[in-house]
């Protein structure tokens, strides 16, 4: 006959059994619950996809209007870049393509460096437009000098640059102003100014500056104006733009604010969202160990 093995040998036995279960028990629900919020975590993933493509459509629309100049075809074009409208998408595009992209990946792969990196350098873009704000409205008297010294210097590289072109063409259009301070500031260029009579432009101005323009846009519609005896006022905007947009700012002050805080708030929550995410992480990362 078989002997029955000792009672506490048989309790000891159970007791381990219990344990082990407890200990596996333990390490699986450690592992199956997670700290991380999956809501924080595709919230910032797929805002940041939508950011990554428009920083990457600002750098493409950027590149194509310099292949449309030629600029990669003659690199000493980018020697007066300092005026060059076409960095106004590229800068902007490239620092958003950076981030999103830092921010995607941090999300997704749950990347503290990313993630703290994506925050980090948010964080200071949102203190350094807050600053640029306050500066802009306490020197806006400077500001205004120099946005008018600015679009003097536009108007005398007008026929050299064909986005700065563009760029006037709008800003007159839209706003229906013509010059910086006045129409007569187009006696800066070289091609509009009244001392060459040979040219058809002389003493005239572009045809963004004309009133009343149809469907089919007239552009000699400026040729002469300034000459003597001409009703310049009939026939274009003679207001400069300077004026016209500080008044339209003023006339639209309130959906400029608000416009400003929709972006100033994406940015706070962007890094809220990605120092919540980080916290998330760590606390799991403790539950692990």
């Amino acid at each position: 006959m078989g002997q029955k093995a000792p009672k506490s040998y048989s309790s000891r036995s159970h007791t381990l059994q219990e344990s082990d279960k407890h200990v596996r028990r333990s390490r699986s629900s450690r592992h199956s619950s997670s700290e991380v919020s999956l809501f924080v975590k595709y919230l910032l993933f797929f805002a940041n996809v939508l950011f990554w493509l428009l920083g990457i459509a600002l750098i493409g629309a950027g590149a194509w209007a310099w292949y449309e100049r030629g600029v990669f075809d003659n690199l000493n074009q980018l020697t007066s870049v300092t005026i060059d409208p076409v960095l106004l998408l590229i800068a902007p595009g490239g620092v958003i393509f950076v981030l999103a992209f830092a921010g995607c990946i941090g999300a997704l792969r749950e990347n503290i460096s990313l993630l703290r990196f994506y925050s980090v350098i948010l964080g200071v873009i949102f203190f350094s437009e807050v600053a640029v704000g306050v500066l802009a409205y306490v020197y806006r008297d400077k500001l205004e000098t120099q946005v008018s010294d600015t679009i003097d210097n536009i108007i005398r590289n007008y026929r050299d640059n064909v986005d700065l072109q563009d760029l006037i063409d709008f800003l007159q259009s839209y706003f229906q102003c013509c010059g910086g301070r006045t129409y007569k500031d187009w006696d800066k260029n070289l091609y509009f100014n009244c001392s060459l009579t040979k040219s058809p432009d002389a003493c005239g101005v572009p045809f963004s500056c004309c009133r009343n323009q149809g469907i089919v846009v007239n552009t000699q519609c400026g040729y002469g104006v300034r000459n003597e005896g001409m009703d310049a006022n009939r026939m274009v905007y003679t207001e400069g733009c300077v004026d016209v947009i500080r008044q339209w700012i003023v006339d639209n002050f309130i959906k400029i604010v608000a416009a400003i805080a929709v972006v100033l708030l994406v940015e706070i929550f962007g890094v809220c969202f990605s120092q919540s995410l980080v916290n998330d992480i760590q606390h799991q990362k403790a539950k692990w160990r």
